[in-house]
């Protein structure tokens, strides 16, 4: 498999990936996914093969780094490819100089994923965009 999972500024490919999975898939609200956040992000893109893949965004804010919008194709989630991605993020925070901790807004059906990651989960599950998700901490 060759598979490249880098920082990128095709941000259109990274909001098609989004669409397919978030809109399409999961039927979120396309102005509740399109945030106006993207301009100030870092974007990783994961392509395979050539293909683009899978995509997460990360928000800087203080020590803070806020890992969102991780999508993973259908037909390739439950390969390691989730897993490949939010090491990358990972990594890429702990590159950045004065990070704290990285938090994130886990989907509910999710957290053990990001819990085997190093994640804790913290506070009450709350809906966002129609969805249950739990707010989680993974400290630097």
């Amino acid at each position: 498999m060759t598979l490249r999972i880098a920082p990128t500024t095709d941000i259109a490919t990274c909001q098609a990936l989004r669409r397919t999975v978030f809109i399409d898939e999961q039927g979120v609200d396309p102005e509740l996914e399109v945030d106006g956040l993207d301009g100030e992000a870092t974007h990783l893109l994961a392509v395979k093969q050539g293909r683009p893949v899978g995509t997460a965004r990360i928000l800087f804010k203080g020590d803070v780094a806020k890992v969102g919008r991780v999508c993973v194709l259908p037909e390739l989630r439950g390969t390691g490819m989730g897993k490949a991605l939010m090491m990358a993020a990972i990594a890429e925070c702990r590159g950045r100089l004065g990070l704290s901790q990285v938090r994130l807004g886990a989907q509910s059906y999710a957290i053990g994923f990001y819990q085997a990651l190093g994640f804790v989960a913290e506070g009450p599950e709350f809906i966002d965009a129609g969805i249950p998700h739990r707010e989680m901490v993974l400290e630097l």
